[in-house]
């Protein structure tokens, strides 16, 4: 897919086009450094067990406040410039009364970062930085190939009917996130009350794991990504297909969206029930949610590469000599 990699920079683009893609990059980047660090600031808690003898516990006990201090510091970038998007797009959802994937998105982050810092000050209790950063380091990986996949589809004048299917397809995949996000909030709601009652050293966990879950990534890059692939596959040969060929890579862009809409949801749903009992720790719930928007990826180039290999049909030209168009 390199001749047509939704990575390489469209052209035609505006400068404020160019300008949101280099700071998504930037953003996604420090993410990811300030994740790599967190998580090694975090492993000293991972070792503590109450086995450990008394001196080597308080030491360890006093390393972990130090490594939580540090991991703070590093987080607290990430919470206000990586994620940035994520609380303008969640106060343009407040404001116009509309639930945007970025509400449940922001919501998690302040439900695992703040009682964090409380924790760290006081020096008691859990810390989730490392979920935090990673949350935020795979959401805006997420997001850099949705506007990858987004600005490719919409340069260079290409296919109508492929875009008209797009508009299509993206209303019904809003409609399906909504209603994913909003039975996700409610049941990490419920989840969170339960397990106060019953443990509440695990309610906290449980909500965050929960409604990182319900961010609705993987769905948002389903049809973009599909439908980038669909035009970098017309594009491929020259931007003419025959009319058999072209409802061909129109009926298999809309499966390969489907497809990648319903399995992330699947997907989705099979990981929350074991998130909501507290066998799915945040960080684990972050990788799930990376891993349905890596798999969705993958879909869509999978559509560019078999549609590569159509056989190209051979047809009249005024002239009368034969040229082949795929």
């Amino acid at each position: 897919m390199r001749a047509f990699s939704i990575f390489s920079t469209p052209l035609g683009l505006t400068d404020a086009q160019r300008h949101e893609r280099r700071h998504l990059l930037a953003r996604t980047g420090l993410a990811w450094l300030a994740m790599m660090q967190v998580m090694m600031f975090a492993f000293p808690g991972y070792l503590r067990s109450e086995t450990m003898g008394a001196d080597n516990l308080a030491l360890l006990d006093n390393a972990i406040v130090f490594m939580n201090a540090l991991s703070l510091a590093l987080t607290v970038p990430v919470v206000l410039y990586c994620a940035w998007p994520v609380w303008r797009g969640a106060l343009a959802g407040v404001r116009q009364a509309r639930l945007n994937m970025d509400v449940p998105v922001a919501l998690g982050i302040l439900v695992a970062f703040v009682p964090s810092v409380v924790s760290t000050l006081s020096g008691q209790g859990h810390v989730y930085f490392e979920s935090v950063c990673m949350f935020i380091a795979f959401l805006l990986t997420a997001r850099y190939m949705e506007l990858c996949a987004r600005q490719s589809v919409g340069a260079g004048g290409l296919h109508a009917g492929i875009e008209e299917l797009r508009r299509t397809l993206s209303i019904h995949a809003d409609r399906v996130a909504f209603w994913f996000v909003l039975a996700q909030l409610a049941l990490a709601l419920a989840a969170g009350l339960f397990w106060v009652v019953w443990q509440p050293a695990m309610a906290l966990g449980v909500v965050v794991a929960l409604i990182v879950i319900s961010c609705p990534c993987a769905m948002a890059m389903a049809v973009p990504t599909a439908m980038a692939a669909s035009h970098a596959s017309l594009a491929a040969h020259g931007g003419r297909l025959d009319e058999r060929a072209l409802q061909r890579l129109s009926r298999d862009g809309t499966r390969t969206a489907r497809q990648s809409l319903y399995g992330a949801v699947i997907w989705h749903l099979l990981v929350t029930p074991l998130a909501a009992v507290g066998w799915v720790a945040p960080w684990l719930a972050a990788i799930t949610m990376l891993l349905s928007s890596l798999a969705v990826a993958a879909n869509a180039w999978w559509l560019y590469r078999r549609h590569q290999r159509i056989v190209p049909a051979p047809v009249l030209t005024a002239a009368g000599t034969a040229e082949l168009v795929a």
